[in-house]
């Protein structure tokens, strides 16, 4: 059996960081309990293509792009339904003879590709791609949308209480916001890739996709993962409020929620984008 390289080794030999970088870069990886790979793209030390041809060497598949534009069949869409392609960075190329070509950001996502093909009596033919490749073939084959660009301060309000949206909307939109409804985690995610919004304010639980589902399908994203998402919970257990800091949410309410309290974790939001992105509204 082929020893695998290690991906960090891949990442030296091509010149792309050092070696002093690779012992940085994974010291810090272990602490925020992130892969290397997606920690140096973030770092904006390699590129999505660069980490890409990097995993098809290390695991010897093949690397596939520019995948969105062509047609696909609803029933290979079925095949792997919207939410378990967003979570999972994965899209469905081709299936023939029972095999299904598979495209894939991450190829350690075994569980849930063995799951795929289980459920469906099928060989799975793996192919690399970047995250963008595949978010952008998620978003123009399952959803119909194209990714946006929005410079006006808009906040996507994820509620399905039509009652507290709508007066939530209003209060923020009396400020100077512009504010975009959706009442499910799956309307959501593709109000995100159509409207751009700056800011995501979701309850915890809501249909198709829940608060924590959603979170981890925009950090997916390089275009999406630096939006400040802040949870609503009914529940009054400050387990609740360290587990959403824990995971990443920017911000933290219980519900019901106090007007002021509202307006001002929003704003704080904004300000934390002036600060840190220098994004200007």
């Amino acid at each position: 059996m082929v020893k695998r390289k290690l991906l960090g080794e891949i990442f030296v030999e091509k010149g792309l960081i050092t070696p002093q970088t690779l012992e940085r870069t994974l010291a810090r990886a272990k602490r925020l309990q992130k892969r290397l790979g997606t920690l140096l793209e973030e770092m904006e030390l390699i590129t999505g293509e660069e980490l890409a041809s990097a995993l098809a060497e290390q695991y010897g598949y093949r690397v596939i792009g520019n995948f969105a534009r062509h047609a696909y069949a609803r029933e290979l869409l079925q095949l792997i339904p919207a939410d378990v392609a967003m979570q999972n960075m994965l899209f469905p190329l081709k299936i023939e003879e029972g095999k299904l070509a598979l495209a894939m950001a991450d190829p350690t996502e075994t569980k849930i590709v063995s799951n795929i093909a289980a459920n469906h009596g099928l060989t799975i033919i793996p192919f690399i791609a970047t995250k963008n490749d595949i978010n952008a073939a998620i978003c123009r084959q399952y959803l119909g949308k194209d990714l946006a660009v929005q410079h006006e301060k808009t906040i996507l309000m994820v509620e399905d209480d039509n009652l507290l949206a709508t007066m939530w909307s209003n209060l923020l939109a009396k400020d100077g916001y512009r504010v975009k409804v959706a009442a499910d985690g799956m309307e959501a995610y593709k109000t995100v890739i159509s409207e751009m919004p700056q800011v995501v304010v979701i309850e915890k639980v809501v249909p198709k996709l829940d608060a924590y589902g959603l979170f981890d399908a925009l950090r997916n994203l390089p275009e999406t993962r630096h939006i400040p998402i802040i949870l609503l919970s009914r529940s009054t257990e400050t387990q609740e409020e360290a587990r959403a800091f824990e995971k990443g949410f920017f911000d933290f309410m219980f519900k019901p929620v106090n007007e002021v309290t509202l307006k001002t974790r929003v704003n704080r939001a904004f300000q934390f984008l002036e600060r840190e992105y220098g994004m200007m509204f």
